[in-house]
């Protein structure tokens, strides 16, 4: 099923690429597959690009799962010292904006029903709400507070063999992705296994 959607539906932003978006989906196909509990979430969803297939496969395999999206829709926060590298100068803070109501306009025209969209800052995200339980977490915060902020968010309701999966680790523009996994990881458990650009954690 990840290849015919794969092939079968644009990409509307340039932000992942098909063997990236392909990855994405295979790991949370396994999830489904092998009906680890929780829900799935995602932090930064920009315009929707995967968030769009994430919700195809979803209901594809009429999955029950609530698919709930965490975004500012302010675009990227300041950078850290984390985040500083000679060849990442054009990530600024503002840069890659997108409303919710272009997000949401986006699943209307794919005809597809809306995720649960929560308009914040990663660090502003609240227990209320979370899942109660997360099978599938798909990060893609670009910097290493986001990425963080993330994970801390999401910890304590990771099921039993939930998966995340992070964006950018391999970016050398992007430093701060890969240093925050990997600081995180320092204090939990996880197998990590990277492919493409993307961090695969198996927990």
């Amino acid at each position: 099923m990840v290849d015919a959607l794969v092939r079968s539906y644009p990409i509307i932003s340039d932000q992942v690429d098909k063997e990236e978006l392909r990855i994405i989906l295979l790991e949370l196909e396994k999830v489904l597959t092998k009906k680890v509990a929780g829900d799935i979430v995602e932090f930064g969803c920009y315009t929707g690009t995967t968030s769009l297939f994430i919700q195809r496969l979803l209901e594809g395999k009429n999955s029950a799962k609530t698919f709930h999206v965490y975004d500012s829709f302010s675009g990227l926060p300041e950078k850290t010292l984390q985040d500083q590298s000679p060849v990442g100068e054009q990530f600024t803070a503002g840069e890659l904006r997108a409303s919710k109501r272009e997000f949401a306009q986006n699943f209307q025209r794919a005809g597809l029903a809306l995720p649960t969209i929560h308009k914040c800052w990663f660090h502003e995200v609240t227990d209320s709400e979370l899942p109660e339980a997360i099978s599938f977490a798909y990060l893609d915060g670009d910097f290493y507070g986001s990425i963080m902020d993330s994970l801390t968010a999401i910890e304590n309701r990771l099921s039993s063999g939930a998966v995340i999966v992070v964006d950018d680790y391999q970016s050398e523009a992007l430093p701060g992705v890969a240093r925050a996994v990997r600081d995180w990881l320092k204090t939990h458990t996880g197998e990590l296994r990277i492919t493409a650009s993307l961090a695969v954690i198996q927990t």
